[in-house]
């Protein structure tokens, strides 16, 4: 026997379809919108030009940027380098135009950029006393890695690619003592596997400038016949496959003879790191960690906690 179906089965039928259809389509709104919360998809810091120069205001929610209350603002700026553009993104206190401000640069590893830097650093929001520079590398050839220079980095050496790099840094530091009151005595630099090895490169060239250093998974065979002795916060994994530690280890060893330091003990700030007394006060601290070639959640505190317990007197 077949079955028939008359106009009132058949208005029951859409009216049930109807409410299927609203019942998937709330769902999918749902989905849509916990995914956008997951994934806030941050706004390429690159669409954010300045013709004139002055420091673009970030959006911070959508840049994904952390920051903690304390009245600064994160920007990006611009410098014109033997006609070429650079650009960082820049912590500002709110207050580091009326008083003397600390200074921090962190540099970015090879193929990494200043929007990771931010949040993979994030000393701002642990030192928001600070002003902080999160400068962006250019295509740079590596040394270990990328030959060909397709990722972006810091030159290598003095004399390397023009000095651009570190005529970047001048200006960069150049124009923040014009626009803000930078405390001289408190000026720092850490940085990531070649942004540490820029780090050691900075203070080879510019030792003069900085109260102290935090490289992190990297070693400074170049520099070290020409650093002076300044206090030093060493990073390293034991089982770095790229920058070997047999390397970074040689490095601490010649810190500490340079500096004159005496033997290590547990350091006070953070029973994990091993800290080095100096006989001219500037002494070394060494945090080692079983791991490879990364940098740890971990380590912007303690970076921080190094920088802020540097004597400047």
């Amino acid at each position: 026997m077949r079955e028939t179906f008359g106009p009132e089965a058949v208005l029951k039928g859409l009216s049930m379809m109807k409410s299927l259809f609203a019942l998937l389509m709330g769902w999918v709104l749902v989905a849509a919108t916990t995914l956008q919360a997951a994934d806030p998809s941050p706004q390429p810091f690159d669409s954010l030009r300045s013709p004139s120069g002055q420091p673009l205001a970030v959006d911070l929610r959508s840049a994904a940027v952390p920051q903690r209350g304390e009245g600064g603002t994160v920007a990006r700026r611009e410098w014109t380098v033997d006609g070429v553009t650079r650009e960082a993104l820049v912590y500002v206190p709110e207050k580091a135009k009326e008083v003397a401000t600390p200074v921090v640069f962190a540099f970015h590893g090879h193929g990494g950029n200043m929007r990771n830097s931010v949040n993979t650093f994030r000393i701002h929001t642990l030192w928001p006393e600070a002003l902080v520079v999160y400068p962006q590398g250019l295509l740079t050839p590596g040394r270990l890695t990328d030959p060909e220079g397709k990722k972006p980095g810091w030159q290598s050496g003095a004399g390397a690619m023009g000095d651009r790099d570190l005529k970047f840094f001048d200006a960069m530091l150049a124009s923040l003592k014009t626009d803000y009151k930078v405390d001289a005595k408190r000026i720092f630099s850490t940085g990531h596997s070649n942004g540490g090895g820029f780090t050691y490169l900075l203070w080879e060239t510019r030792g003069e400038v900085f109260t102290a250093m935090a490289p992190s998974a990297s070693a400074a065979a170049q520099s070290l016949a020409k650093l002076k002795p300044k206090p030093v916060l060493h990073l390293a994994g034991e089982n770095d496959p790229l920058v070997k530690y047999a390397w970074q280890k040689a490095t601490m060893a010649q810190l500490r003879q340079m500096n004159q330091c005496g033997e290590g003990v547990s350091w006070e700030l953070d029973a994990n790191c091993t800290f080095y007394a100096s006989k001219i006060g500037t002494p070394v601290v060494t945090a080692i960690h079983p791991g490879g070639h990364e940098f740890l959640k971990g380590a912007p505190a303690v970076i921080v906690r190094f920088f802020k317990s540097v004597k400047t007197e």
